[in-house]
């Protein structure tokens, strides 16, 4: 469904900055988002600020089965290259996303003690996400499970990246760490390598 009533006028509860304040934004579609963020409309056949979210949508994503994936990399010149979406637009959707790729990736100050694993996942975060190749990567803790560091230790492919046992404790080691975080996959060789060392290897 395209729109083109402008979003003034539209019911009340139809509009998405009324529907974000009323329900939240996980209620919200992502053409309502970037609604939001466009304020107007316009472009093709005079499209309402939601129907130029969705133009924009698939203008991005034409390449692409996630249009969320082309729109995480979006660029300036991409964006401004859609009918209805100039400097000022294009602008305001970069610095949302940027925003949001900053809020996911922030970590855990250092000396954060590691209990949950959605604490080391946000730890890794800044490593491993949204990047183009497979990355295997580490997190560091002392005995008492405190945060130290992460490190990458290889980049791979684009689907597949391999580690050696070493490298991930000549890493230990340089951090003076006696945990460490591995992916489950690695976890069986690291044990394996590092029963002659006194390291505890968690998944």
């Amino acid at each position: 469904m395209t729109y083109c009533l402008k979003v003034a006028d539209m019911p009340a509860s139809e509009r998405p900055r009324e529907r974000l304040v009323a329900y939240g934004a996980k209620h919200l579609a992502t053409a309502e988002l970037l609604a939001i963020l466009l304020a107007t409309g316009q472009g093709p056949g005079k499209l309402s600020a939601v129907g130029l979210g969705q133009y924009i949508l698939q203008f991005v994503g034409k390449h692409q089965h996630d249009p969320l994936s082309a729109l995480r990399e979006v660029s300036i010149p991409e964006l401004t290259a859609i009918s209805g979406v100039g400097e000022a637009k294009a602008a305001t959707i970069l610095a949302a996303i940027e925003l949001g790729k900053r809020v996911f990736q922030s970590r855990p100050p250092e000396h954060t003690i590691v209990d949950d694993p959605a604490i080391a996942a946000a730890a890794l975060s800044q490593d491993l996400m949204w990047q183009p190749q497979e990355r295997f990567a580490i997190l560091m803790l002392d005995v008492k499970h405190r945060l130290l560091g992460t490190q990458v230790i290889t980049i791979g492919t684009a689907t597949e990246t391999l580690a050696h046992p070493r490298d991930i404790f000549r890493a230990v080691l340089k951090h003076g760490a006696t945990r460490v975080i591995v992916d489950a996959t690695c976890k069986q060789r690291v044990q394996w390598y590092g029963a002659v060392l006194p390291y505890k290897t968690i998944a």
